[in-house]
């Protein structure tokens, strides 16, 4: 009879976990009426805290607004690092990751992406009449940039004479170049802008070079979950279709959306 009670117990536990897995993250999202995205606080226009209202906000912070308001739930928001931010997906901290996250082939080994909401490529910021015009004049110089980004990898491969000093956040690395113990800072276009466009003294540095790599953004979404990704997917095909996409760029970025680049598109 023990016996049979422990079978019993065992049926039902696994039946519970198969519906749980079954349920998928849309149901759960809906359950808990929280739509929990990662941001990043410190990527100007982007996502960062608005010194007046001390709230995050930006480009991808209103992305996250848009997706949740289409599941009908609030969004909440936690704050990820390019180091920490896949992990917390991962371990189900977060739901979604809208957070400057280029979409890499070596990425989707521990999550899974949605389309491509934002292309960007890498340059430098630098002093204005510093003399390095791109990636060759930075050979035995100290460059900043972020730790576990693929801004990291990129410069290692465009300039292997630089040396690389990793911090955690960009603005750390933005006050190193102030300071003088770099000599640029690298990353992608739009996070350098916002770094600039954010200082007391944005017409002493400038954005320089050409771009030395692609940089697809793409919003980090759990593994092995077709109906939320395609949920997502949907959301951002609306988003441009209904215009809203086009007037949060010209918000966050200053100017309209460049000709030559279109979200990618799929018949509803």
């Amino acid at each position: 009879m023990k016996r049979l009670v422990l079978i019993l117990a065992l049926v039902l536990s696994f039946a519970f976990a198969a519906n749980v897995a079954f349920a998928g993250k849309i149901e759960d999202i809906k359950a808990k009426g929280v739509l929990v995205c990662g941001v990043k606080d410190s990527v100007n226009l982007f996502g960062f805290v608005d010194p007046n209202t001390k709230e995050l906000v930006g480009f991808d912070v209103d992305i996250c607004k848009y997706i949740a308001n289409k599941l009908g739930v609030k969004p909440e928001f936690k704050v990820v690092t390019s180091k920490n931010r896949i992990p917390m997906l991962a371990q189900g901290s977060v739901d979604l990751l809208a957070a400057t996250m280029t979409h890499k082939f070596s990425r989707d080994e521990q999550i899974d992406f949605s389309i491509t909401y934002f292309m960007d490529g890498q340059k430098l910021l630098v002093k204005k009449g510093s003399g390095i015009k791109s990636t060759a004049d930075l050979a035995n110089k100290k460059v900043g940039t972020v730790k576990g980004s693929t801004s990291e990898k990129n410069i290692k491969a465009a300039q292997p004479k630089a040396q690389v000093i990793s911090f955690d956040e960009y603005p750390q690395a933005f006050m190193a170049l102030k300071q003088g113990k770099v000599k640029a800072v690298t990353t992608d276009s739009g996070i350098l802008a916002g770094l600039k466009a954010g200082d007391d003294h944005p017409e002493k540095w400038e954005i320089v070079g050409a771009f030395f790599s692609s940089e697809p953004y793409g919003l980090g979404v759990p593994q092995n979950d077709s109906a939320f990704r395609d949920f997502v997917n949907k959301s951002l095909n609306e988003m441009w279709l209904d215009g809203t996409y086009q007037k949060l760029f010209k918000k966050w970025m200053g100017y309209d959306l460049p000709s030559g680049w279109e979200m990618e598109l799929w018949p509803m």
